[in-house]
């Protein structure tokens, strides 16, 4: 077996354990909650039309949500690695760099000034906030001779993100809405509807494919512009298209559960500790941890202080923000 072969082999072993990973999180996340559910009630509940009042619970209730927070893992988790490798930052995140501020002020002009939107017209506002937010970061943290610096792109991230939430509770105050706007991004998968996610998902799933089509391209984005050039790649377009990749999957993630940070910065650090550096490896892999990371972080949110709900935003900048500090102490090396 040649070396090539090897590495695809043992990456192979470590997707299908990482799937295996995910799969009994998802199972896990359906047992476990304010109603007590069996394994045989998850198995009728996914395989038949049986009616009881604990099947239609499972199906409506629980079985979105943890759709939900699958998706939305792999799609912030997948953001962060595009971000990561196209902007050569270790500290990139789509809640730290903009895109998620910029998608909740949208949001909030939009309940404000158009009342009557339904979900897909908010979502595309979200997808336009994440663009305007991003736009600005990258804007000013490219100002300055010498390009997009980590610490630059990271106190360009904060002083955006800091004035876009202020614009977000400033017209919440103003017109009065401020309770809909937290209810819409306090970051979590409460009451997700299967109808939210007939709009949601398809966004996310683009985006996704997209950046598995992208990734050898932004494996040798990654190495440094000029080997990009070098090796004949149209970088401009590359870089916009993910770039728009990146706006779909935040946009879509802050349209269905409100603000998130953190998971886009940690599972990609966790994902290149795990299969190297090759972003044919790293993104679908980035998926898949996500996704199981999701699952876990809400099923914890659920559990700990039952029957009431812990915020799953809560816990994941628990954990992600001790991990921001890591990095920041190894200079972007904490797994590698």
């Amino acid at each position: 077996m040649t070396q090539k072969n090897r590495h695809f082999s043992l990456w192979g072993w470590k997707l299908a354990a990482a799937f295996l990973v995910f799969l009994a999180m998802f199972v896990i996340a359906m047992l476990f909650g304010a109603a007590d559910t069996s394994l045989m009630d998850v198995w009728l509940a996914l395989t038949s039309q049986t009616a009881s009042e604990k099947l239609s619970l499972l199906r409506e209730i629980r079985l979105p949500r943890e759709v939900a927070a699958m998706f939305v893992g792999a799609a912030l988790a997948v953001s962060g690695a595009i971000m990561q490798g196209m902007t050569r930052n270790p500290l990139a995140d789509p809640g730290l760099l903009g895109l998620t501020a910029g998608a909740n002020a949208a949001l909030a002009v939009t309940l404000a000034l158009i009342p009557t939107a339904n979900y897909m017209g908010i979502t595309v506002a979200c997808f336009l906030g994440a663009a305007v937010g991003s736009l600005l970061v990258f804007g000013i943290g490219s100002l300055k001779k010498g390009g997009f610096s980590p610490l630059r792109l990271v106190l360009a991230g904060s002083a955006v993100s800091a004035f876009l939430y202020a614009i977000a509770e400033g017209i919440g105050l103003t017109f009065k809405i401020s309770k809909d706007v937290s209810m819409w991004t306090a970051g979590g998968v409460v009451g997700t509807t299967w109808s939210q996610l007939q709009i949601i998902v398809p966004f996310i799933v683009l985006g996704i494919v997209l950046a598995l089509i992208l990734s050898r391209q932004l494996t040798i984005l990654s190495l440094s512009e000029e080997v990009a050039v070098g090796l004949g790649q149209r970088t401009y377009w590359i870089k916009s298209i993910l770039f728009l990749v990146m706006i779909l999957l935040a946009g879509a993630s802050v349209a269905l559960v409100g603000n998130m940070a953190f998971i886009g910065l940690m599972v990609p650090h966790v994902v290149r500790a795990l299969v190297g550096t090759d972003y044919r490896s790293i993104i679908p892999m980035s998926a898949v941890i996500g996704a199981a990371f999701m699952l876990f972080a809400d099923t914890l949110g659920r559990t700990i202080n039952a029957p009431y709900e812990t915020p799953v935003a809560a816990i994941v900048a628990m954990m992600g923000l001790p991990f921001f500090l890591l990095i920041v102490r190894k200079k972007g090396r904490a797994f590698l």
